[in-house]
């Protein structure tokens, strides 16, 4: 174990953007399975191309994004390790979440085919997403940006993502079938007024 994580922390000085893009991408896709298989019992049932959406979020999207937002954070240089800490912390939670948010539900949106639907579904469900967001990682950020390495932070961030992807896959696919239904109910109430 201990030779592995010296191999992938090499890759990460050597090579950050693929390696962090591969990263991201089975991050998310484990996430979407861990939300299929373990919190909605999907079995047999498996939504195979949902897996195949947030891996290539993950590794296309997400993955190049955050490695370039790391970098910056990394390159801004502060009078003092507690102001480096604390406007660290504020950038990435006060300007890229609410951003990375809205970017997540819309390019789901996008890539199920429903580009029409995005605002509704980042609508209902920015804030709770938001809120939850800023419960794992404030904590987590603060941890990160205090004692872990700049070239492992994308790292301590994809452990904790594997996590908070579970919750993203099946927040997203909660909301699309909360969108459907509600479609399948204006059309069976206009079939009745149409009786």
């Amino acid at each position: 174990m201990a030779h592995l994580l010296r191999s992938y922390n090499a890759l990460l000085q050597r090579r950050p953007m693929i390696t962090q893009c591969i990263t991201a991408s089975v991050l998310f896709g484990a996430g979407d399975i861990v939300a299929q298989q373990i919190v909605e019992r999907k079995g047999k049932e498996h939504d195979y191309a949902r897996t195949a959406r947030l891996t290539f979020y993950g590794g296309a999207l997400f993955g190049p994004a955050m490695t370039k937002w790391y970098q910056f954070l990394n390159r801004i240089k502060f009078p003092s390790p507690t102001k480096a800490l604390m406007y660290r912390l504020w950038l990435d939670q006060a300007i890229l979440t609410p951003v990375a948010v809205a970017f997540f539900y819309s390019s789901m949106s996008v890539l199920e085919g429903k580009p029409d639907e995005a605002m509704d579904r980042v609508k209902a469900a920015y804030l709770p997403t938001l809120i939850r967001n800023w419960g794992v990682y404030i904590p987590t950020q603060l941890i990160n940006f205090s004692i872990v390495p700049p070239h492992l932070r994308f790292f301590t961030v994809s452990v904790v993502s594997l996590f908070w992807n579970t919750y993203l896959s099946y927040s997203n696919a909660a909301h699309n079938k909360s969108q459907i239904e509600a479609g399948e109910d204006i059309v069976e109430k206009a079939q009745i007024i149409d009786q």
